[in-house]
């Protein structure tokens, strides 16, 4: 782990997943809100990206048929609908333990072990979705509007099975992000305040010992906060990492391209938009174009989903 990621990916999980494929799509499963997005050609990634081993670049272009794009991520109360219809336990519940910001863990919390060299990552016992901080956390519980974290890749897919949905296509997540604006590093502009006001959710302070809070938030923001960008969609930078479909890969192809799918081969998997523990001195990676490669079986308190489906 480099210092450049060692904030974002702290931690492989288990060696074992639990399977996915008899989790079909349930009667029992919500109607849900989709925003639909009539695709077309778009500017994807960036050549001016933070952190070179990303591969923001190049600019190229991306031509997506349409498709629609929960405006939410998946919250605490959703998964719970699932969780209760299907008996799914997650990778988190099956291992007993996970990863979880240092300052959201009360001292005297007994520590399992620590992650390095980003040693701020503790491994709680009993950390899970259901009690992201740890049994003995800063938020005990869920709180049921909050995105849903300590979800891995096959977690994601399983909720996607049960629901009738899918995870968005890199490019499709991009594209949703950046709502019709082009070469803008943020879902709403240039400048990370706008008249002195924040976006979104993200470190304030100094990392990783001082978060200052100034967005109104320490951990976790509702899922619904903040002002949505130009589509509808809310939070598609800050509050939590998203998983998305693709493969990683920093090899792109600098030709126009219809519905890229990344590449059919690889250990890592591609996650955007950042999440709150990301700072400028350390993660600057909650810009449209941001992204990153986590081994599928990661499960931490800062990763998380949103849903897809075809455009109706």
């Amino acid at each position: 782990m480099t210092k450049a990621d060692a904030c974002c990916a702290p931690f492989v999980g288990a060696q074992v997943h639990q399977t996915s494929s008899q989790l079909v799509k349930s009667a029992n499963a919500p109607a849900l809100d989709f925003i639909p997005l009539k695709g077309g050609p778009f500017a994807m990634g960036a050549a001016d990206g933070p952190h070179p081993q990303d591969g923001e670049g190049p600019v190229r272009e991306v031509t997506l048929d349409p498709f629609a794009l929960a405006p939410l991520t998946v919250t605490n109360a959703a998964f719970e609908v699932f969780a209760q219809d299907t008996g799914y336990v997650t990778q988190a519940e099956r291992t007993g333990a996970s990863f979880v910001f240092d300052l959201m863990v009360p001292a005297g919390t007994a520590v399992k072990s620590m992650a390095h060299p980003a040693t701020w990552w503790l491994e709680i016992e009993g950390a899970n979705w259901r009690t992201p901080y740890g049994p003995k956390g800063i938020f005990a519980d869920a709180q049921p509007n909050h995105p849903v974290v300590h979800i891995n890749l096959f977690d994601a897919l399983a909720y996607c099975e049960w629901a009738g949905t899918r995870l968005p296509s890199e490019a499709e997540w991009e594209y949703a992000a950046r709502s019709g604006l082009t070469a803008k590093p943020f879902p709403w502009g240039d400048t990370l305040l706008e008249d002195g006001v924040w976006q979104c959710n993200i470190w304030q302070g100094q990392f990783p010992h001082e978060n200052t809070a100034e967005d109104g938030h320490v951990g976790t923001a509702p899922a619904k906060c903040f002002e949505p960008n130009r589509f509808g969609l809310y939070a598609m930078t800050g509050n939590v990492w998203e998983w998305t479909a693709d493969r990683f890969t920093t090899l792109h192809s600098p030709r126009p391209v219809r519905n890229p799918k990344g590449p059919l081969n690889g250990d890592l998997h591609v996650a955007k938009g950042g999440s709150y523990l990301c700072h400028a001195s350390y993660c600057m990676r909650y810009r449209t174009s941001s992204r990153q490669g986590l081994d599928p079986r990661t499960a931490t308190g800062h990763i998380g989903f949103r849903v897809a489906k075809k455009k109706t």
